[in-house]
């Protein structure tokens, strides 16, 4: 069973488009609050990352239930793939529950004790009041991406984000800016848009779901009852994965910080930078995760020799569509930050981190894929151990470079170089030397 650069491409291409449509939501948080002020950008930036770090978690145990899926698929199992579906759907409830009421109990607390500016805290604070119960909505949809990327029928995504990111600009610019009778809302404005944005998103999921797929092959709607041994099986792949995820955007929120205590303009420069970087993730990000499914269905039908080449084409194939991207950036860095910002020295004071940035992508682009791919064989345990063995280093060179030396922020950024390039040679050493071919998922 080899797999072609077609049929990579055709898994990918939906998965890029879904991506990049749902990342302009950030976008258009980014563009609009950049008009608003440097505070209610820099706090979006912060109040985004805290966001971020809790949605992961859902993000790892998706991907947990998108490797069993995916191997299920391999092995022309469909009728077990509801099942799954249904059990992730419950954890995934009830997770998103506790982690709204935990932020609700302890977030603002937490934040001020580690946001130096005043203003900024109180905006970060109005931020994650609303866009916290977006995490109910997202974390469903993440199960039913889990489901749709798993079974390589991926099309129905592009549909689903064009429909999330429409709803989602209309409403920002109504509620950031008070336009159509709506009262001026600013950055709670945003934080609105985003969860309602979200909450369309499930709910097209649904729907489309129950009408138009053929869901009984899957026995997606013939409940399955609890399983809490089949949930258990799912949470042995997923656990790692959670955690791994937090942690690597737990380290996020840290280098943040520590740019925050630097002043609101490196926050401001930071925060433009991390939206930029979002676009050539999203991208990576496409092809790591259909590197993860393909290696789930391949070892499922037993081909466990394509694995490693066809790893490499998605390498290959990721690096030729990040590529043009990283020259644009290199070549007019002036025109494309100007899409968030029409702050001239804001802008100019972001090139040299935003060059920085983009060089990094040289090193994580396989890093990523070769390291999805592990996750893609089921041995999440051993991915999760070469993210924290990564992410320790990382943090070494961000404590000494950001918080000791107080360097500027484009040498801070230089900690992507680190990131990246750590975790290719990890990833790459295990799926040349370890034993995983006979992983049972």
């Amino acid at each position: 069973m080899e797999v072609s650069y077609k049929k990579i491409g055709t898994i990918a291409y939906p998965i890029l488009i879904s991506l990049l449509m749902e990342y302009l939501i950030g976008l258009t948080d980014t563009a609009f609050l950049g008009r608003v002020g440097e505070v209610e950008l820099g706090a979006s930036a912060l109040g985004g990352v805290f966001f971020t770090a809790l949605f992961v978690v859902g993000i790892g145990f998706s991907i947990g239930a998108q490797i069993m899926i995916a191997r299920r698929n391999g092995e022309r199992r469909l009728g077990k793939i509801g099942a799954i579906l249904q059990q992730g759907l419950i954890f995934s409830v009830v997770i998103a529950g506790a982690m709204i009421a935990l932020s609700k109990a302890f977030a603002p607390s937490l934040l001020e004790r580690t946001i130096q500016s005043e203003a900024i805290f109180r905006a970060t604070v109005r931020y994650l009041d609303w866009r916290i119960w977006g995490l109910l909505f997202a974390f469903v949809s993440m199960m039913f991406r889990a489901f749709y990327v798993g079974t390589t029928n991926t099309r129905i995504m592009t549909l689903n984000s064009v429909v999330m990111v429409l709803s989602n600009v209309a409403l920002n610019y109504a509620l950031i800016f008070g336009r159509f009778g709506f009262p001026r809302m600013g950055i709670a404005g945003a934080a609105i848009a985003s969860t309602f944005a979200e909450g369309v998103s499930m709910l097209f999921y649904i729907l489309y779901t129950r009408f138009r797929l053929d869901w009984r092959r899957y026995k997606l709607f013939s409940w399955a009852g609890f399983r809490p041994k089949l949930l258990g099986q799912m949470l042995g792949l997923s656990g790692f994965m959670m955690i791994q995820q937090f942690l690597a955007v737990g380290t996020w929120f840290i280098f943040f910080l520590a740019i925050e205590h630097q002043g609101e303009r490196p926050l401001a420069v930071t925060n433009l930078v991390r939206s930029l970087s979002s676009v050539i993730f999203l991208t990576v990000n496409a092809f790591a995760s259909t590197t993860n499914t393909l290696v789930g269905n391949l070892m499922g039908a037993g081909s466990t020799k394509q694995v490693l080449p066809t790893v490499w084409k998605c390498a290959k194939f990721s690096y030729l569509c990040v590529l043009p991207l990283l020259v644009l950036m290199a070549v007019i860095p002036g025109y494309v930050l100007r899409v968030y910002t029409n702050n001239w020295e804001l802008i100019a004071a972001s090139v040299p981190s935003l060059w920085v940035m983009a060089s990094a992508y040289l090193l994580s682009t396989p890093g990523f894929v070769y390291f999805n791919a592990i996750a893609g064989t089921g041995n999440t345990r051993q991915a999760m151990w070469i993210e924290i063995a990564t992410l320790c280093i990382y943090m070494v060179f961000v404590g000494y470079v950001v918080v000791y030396k107080s360097a500027n922020v484009a040498v801070c950024w230089s900690s992507e170089h680190v990131y990246g390039g750590f975790l290719f040679l990890f990833s790459y050493l295990y799926l040349k030397r370890a034993k995983w071919q006979t992983k049972e998922v």
